[in-house]
């Protein structure tokens, strides 16, 4: 399978795409990147990969989404992962790829949708965060979720410390979920994702970890 991946960044979820598409056994390719700022960092990653690289700096979301689709079909893709992308999709181009097009969000939705959302966690004071694969529906960071990974809140985390350990299982979560799509292994009833095969962990995390040492030593 031929994925297209959507970037405005870094690139650092699509360089682990790259690196797992490398191993003989994973069930994609990445066909084609596509940035919609031509700075992006991640399009430099793609090329070193030897993967073609487009840049598409169009103002209007139904330009942009036109001229994107031309490039994804040219490429003969089969799923459109977001990595990074931020910018809101036309909503004809999100009904175009319907079950095809899947992202990445740094929680553990449906809590802290939108930008921010390690902030917003940190703010909420939640003890546990993480990310989620979901497929793409018109409203922001909604769709059904395929899989998550989560990662403890430590007492002492910022914005960017909590941001860098969930960027750590971002990079191990997406290549999994593609590879699940690329399988044919996932079924979506009503707004739920049925994943063949899977098993589900039988274990709880508590935070903080028992036992408990009293204050009193």
């Amino acid at each position: 399978m031929r994925a297209g991946v959507l970037i405005s960044g870094r690139g650092t979820n699509l360089q682990a795409l790259i690196d797992a598409s490398a191993a003989p056994d994973y069930p994609a390719e990445i066909g084609v990147v596509i940035s919609n700022r031509a700075d992006a960092p991640g399009l430099d990653r793609a090329r070193s990969a030897d993967i073609p690289a487009v840049a598409i700096v169009e103002p209007e979301r139904a330009d942009f989404a036109a001229a994107a689709t031309a490039v994804l079909r040219e490429h003969r893709v089969g799923l459109v992962a977001l990595a990074g992308f931020m910018r809101i999709l036309d909503t004809g181009f999100v009904a175009a790829w319907q079950d095809r097009l899947v992202n990445i969000h740094p929680s553990l939705l449906p809590a802290f949708p939108g930008l921010r959302a390690q902030r917003q966690a940190i703010a909420a004071g939640v003890r546990f965060s993480g990310c989620t694969v979901h497929f793409v529906r018109p409203e922001v960071d909604t769709g059904p979720i395929i899989a998550q990974a989560v990662v403890p809140v430590h007492p002492d985390d910022d914005e960017t410390s909590l941001s860098d350990r969930i960027l750590a299982v971002e990079h191990r979560l997406y290549p999994l979920a593609v590879r699940l799509f690329a399988e044919g292994r996932l079924a979506i009833v009503g707004n739920r994702v049925a994943v063949i095969g899977w098993v589900g962990p039988d274990v709880a995390l508590l935070n903080p970890a028992e036992p408990l040492v009293s204050a009193a030593g």
